[in-house]
């Protein structure tokens, strides 16, 4: 998927991430610099760390630099954020932040988990599709997902790779992905960098986008954002449960309900996500 790094195998992106920050901050004796919205893997992995840490607001370029301008500028430092993120499907300005943090000596690390197989020409993710991928000195993914089996990733430098390999714990103590599984990615993926994977890709971006635009014609509150996530806004954890088992009961519908902690208080949404394959038919029923 990243050709020009080297990298591991893991049994999820959860465990990659949670295992990745938490090695990297002990070995390097690093600060980190975490994104609001990052997922749960990557903000245990940075508990674990036990480092310093410090919390950006969500996609806010000043705040982060910010922060690195008031770090020691003798000490390592890792910026962490996703390329996608799954609940709001906002999209972080990749290139800006890598720019930033590195002209702050930090290392950047970029969970692309929901845009592997969905952008980029070969499905490298976000970061290929806008031709910013160098930039990145670690990347996460999954083997789920777009990929349609289990399993995580990491893409980095052979000298990262090796520190990971040398003393991540959540590497080195469980079992692999089966042969099948790993033998089951592989045929995935060369599917998704392929004319079919293209396009795909392209009957993906008309689904989702046509989602989105009866969803709002249809006077419903959905969060607008760029990505093929499209989340409505209920605002309330019993209604968000009782409108997905509604769906589902009633029409065989299936929709998730996001309540706390997934999201703040006040912010439950109901996640569509379309596939290539939804019809507009399907999506008047």
């Amino acid at each position: 998927i990243n050709a020009e790094y080297g990298g591991l195998v893991f049994t999820s992106c959860y465990v990659a991430n949670d295992t990745t920050l938490q090695t990297l901050a002990r070995q390097l004796d690093a600060e980190i610099f975490s994104d609001s919205g990052n997922h749960a893997s990557m903000i245990a992995g940075i508990a674990n760390s036990r480092m310093p840490k410090h919390i950006f607001r969500h996609n806010d370029t000043d705040h982060l630099e910010e922060l690195l301008a008031k770090s020691d500028p003798d000490r390592a430092k890792i910026v962490a954020f996703e390329s996608v993120y799954s609940m709001t499907g906002t999209m972080s300005p990749i290139e800006e932040m890598c720019d930033i943090a590195h002209s702050y000596n930090a290392l950047t690390f970029v969970d692309e988990v929901h845009a592997v197989g969905l952008y980029g020409d070969t499905g490298a993710g976000l970061a290929e599709e806008r031709e910013c991928g160098s930039k990145i000195d670690i990347v996460t993914g999954t083997l789920g997902k777009a990929y349609g089996l289990i399993g995580g990733y990491i893409a980095s430098s052979d000298s990262l790779v090796d520190v990971v390999r040398s003393y991540g714990s959540g590497l080195i103590f469980t079992t692999s992905i089966p042969p099948s599984t790993a033998a089951g990615a592989v045929a995935s993926i060369d599917v998704l960098a392929s004319d079919e994977g293209r396009s795909l890709r392209q009957k993906h971006r008309e689904s989702y986008s046509m989602l989105r635009d009866k969803l709002v014609t249809g006077g419903f509150p959905v969060m607008r954002c760029p990505s093929h996530i499209v989340p409505v806004l209920v605002g309330d954890p019993l209604k968000a449960r009782l409108a997905m088992e509604h769906l589902f009961d009633r029409h065989r519908i299936y929709v998730q309900a996001i309540n706390y902690p997934t999201v703040p208080r006040g912010s439950e949404l109901l996640r569509f996500v379309a596939t290539p394959y939804h019809t507009p038919q399907m999506m008047d029923y």
